[in-house]
């Protein structure tokens, strides 16, 4: 059984734009985590934080290509680590595809069904906050989920 999930959108901004707002520790808030600790860059241990959800986690940097690629595992410290890639495509110079991967999710998990749902639908809003806020400047997004 195939347990990654994948999620593709275009996005009508540069590809540098794009790749930005995903390692910028202050940029990421707007869209999608409260804040990063630092810059995301190749061997970093970076702790990310949501603050309305009282919650913070840890993500090891696993490669950088600038405008091209950033891949990072999380979820070890609960003994279900999986590895995210996250795939820019430049189309032309004012809009980017980006493609986000999870994989490593355990095929012998009970819960598997769900857990692939449930990250599908995060990967969808995070892509869909990106958006919102690179095109529209919409910051108020992130993190308006009701579990």
């Amino acid at each position: 059984m195939d347990t990654q999930v994948t999620t593709k959108m275009k996005i009508r901004k540069s590809v540098n734009e794009v790749f930005e707002v995903i390692v910028d520790p202050v940029k990421i808030g707007n869209y999608w985590f409260s804040s990063s600790s630092e810059r995301w860059e190749q061997g970093k241990s970076v702790t990310l934080r949501y603050d309305e959800y009282e919650a913070e986690g840890v993500i090891n940097i696993l490669e950088v290509e600038v405008n091209k690629k950033v891949v990072f595992s999380w979820g070890a410290e609960h003994g279900e680590e999986t590895v995210v890639t996250i795939t820019l495509k430049e189309l032309d110079d004012k809009s980017t595809i980006i493609e986000v991967t999870e994989s490593g999710l355990r095929e012998d998990d009970p819960e598997i069904v769900n857990k692939m749902i449930g990250q599908k639908q995060g990967w969808v809003y995070m892509v869909s906050c990106l958006k919102a806020y690179l095109e529209y400047g919409v910051k108020d997004l992130r993190a308006s989920l009701i579990h």
